[in-house]
Parts: C-alpha cells; sequence; structure tokens
C-alpha cells in the first residue's frame, strides 16, 4: 500500500462530506490535495461548490482542477473547511502551520460552520507537542523571539528551501518555529502567544474543537473523531 493511501482515503471522505452548494474552505497541505481531487471529480458528476483558498498554492491547484473560487471577503461565511494538521490531540485542539498558511487557514476555521481535518495516524497525540508556527511582522521579528525566549523553549524564523532567506507567507510575514515541549494548557499558550505585539497568529488552533471533525486516514481506509 502506497504511504499517500492514508491520505487520500481521508481527504477523499472529507470531500465527500460537501453538499451541492456549499462554499468551501480549503487549506493548504499534502492531504487536502486529495480531497480538491475528489470535488473536482464530484463537480464533474454534478456538484456545485465554490472554494476559498488558504494559499496561493492552493488557488493554483484548485484552478488547474476547475474548481470555482471566491474570496473570504465575497464568502464570509462557510459551510465547511476542510484542512489538515501538524498534530491533534484527543480534544482536537491542532498545531497548524507547516506550509506557512496558518493566519488565512485560522480565519477560515472561524468562517466555517464545520472544520473538518484530514490527517495520518502518525499526527495523533495525547498532548500537543511539535513545533509551534508563529506568524509575525518583520518589523517585530526580534523583539518577539526575544518574548517567546523569555517564556521557554528554543526556535528560529524558518529558512526556505530553493531559496536564499526565510520563508515569506503569503501575508508578506514571517514563520518562527518554536519548541514549548508537551504543552499542557493549549489555550494559554495560544493566547499568551497572540497577545505579543507583532505576532499576527499562533499556529495552536485551540478554539475549534466543537465544530472539528477529524477524519484519520490509514492503509485500509479511515477513521472519523467527533468531540
Amino acid at each position: 500500500m502506497s504511504d499517500e493511501a492514508p491520505k487520500r482515503f481521508a481527504g477523499y471522505a472529507a470531500a465527500d462530506l460537501v453538499d451541492s452548494g456549499m462554499v468551501v474552505g480549503l487549506g493548504t497541505g499534502s492531504t487536502v490535495r486529495y480531497a480538491m481531487e475528489r470535488l473536482a471529480e464530484r463537480m464533474r458528476q454534478g456538484l456545485t461548490c465554490v472554494g476559498v483558498p488558504t494559499s496561493h498554492q492552493t488557488a493554483m491547484r484548485a484552478r488547474a482542477l476547475g474548481i470555482p473560487l471566491a474570496s473570504l471577503n465575497d464568502a464570509p461565511r462557510l459551510g465547511i473547511a476542510i484542512d489538515g494538521a501538524d498534530q491533534v490531540d484527543p480534544a482536537l485542539r491542532l498545531i497548524k502551520g507547516r506550509g506557512a498558511a496558518l493566519t488565512r487557514e485560522k480565519c477560515v476555521a472561524a468562517a466555517a460552520d464545520r472544520l473538518v481535518i484530514v490527517v495520518d495516524e502518525g499526527k495523533l497525540a495525547e498532548r500537543l507537542a511539535v513545533q509551534v508556527p508563529i506568524e509575525v511582522l518583520p518589523f517585530a521579528c526580534a523583539t518577539v523571539t526575544a518574548r517567546l525566549a523569555r517564556m521557554g523553549g528554543s526556535g528560529r524564523v524558518r529558512e526556505g528551501t530553493a531559496k536564499d532567506g526565510p520563508v515569506v507567507t503569503d501575508n508578506g510575514g514571517l514563520v518562527i518555529d518554536w519548541s514549548f515541549g508537551p504543552i499542557d494548557d493549549p489555550e494559554r499558550l495560544e493566547s499568551e502567544i497572540e497577545r505579543i505585539p507583532g505576532v499576527v497568529t499562533a499556529g495552536i488552533f485551540s478554539g475549534f474543537g466543537k465544530k472539528t471533525t477529524v477524519i484519520v486516514g490509514d492503509d485500509a481506509g479511515y477513521r472519523v473523531l467527533t468531540r
């Protein structure tokens, strides 16, 4: 079985939750790509929907697949948002942002009636503990880093691949990846990070559990987690 099979199972299952006429938030990442492929297939069979992309990369993929797009300003309320995650805990709190689209992903998650997260088994954890991506204003990068250091842990500005210099988000921000170790209180940490002047978004998503469905793909299919 291909290593991609769990992602495909989860992505296809998420796309099958979309009803005709829905506005759909489209996250950023490899698992969401499969959801978009399935949406395009269903559209050829008669489904109608409009996507709100969370990144330039997602918008490019959607256009290539023939999925019509709108902005969040055009469609401020979404029926469903489909996205991935870096880690998920039993309360369905998330760490997100490896694709550097965390700010737009959090905006889309907040606007959606339902948030569907597609992951493989390796993304599930008893406690959130992976690096927390944090989008920051370039102007305040040094001061934010100093404040984070006083909070404990360590990290640095994310560097690009196949280019020199830091990763620059679609919003013109930089991303600091910070390791706090196991996180005892994700809600409190998310709030503390986002109160630092210069921080745009913390990659902890702790406030959406009640409307979150997690679809976990494996080699045999998928299972569904809700709170």
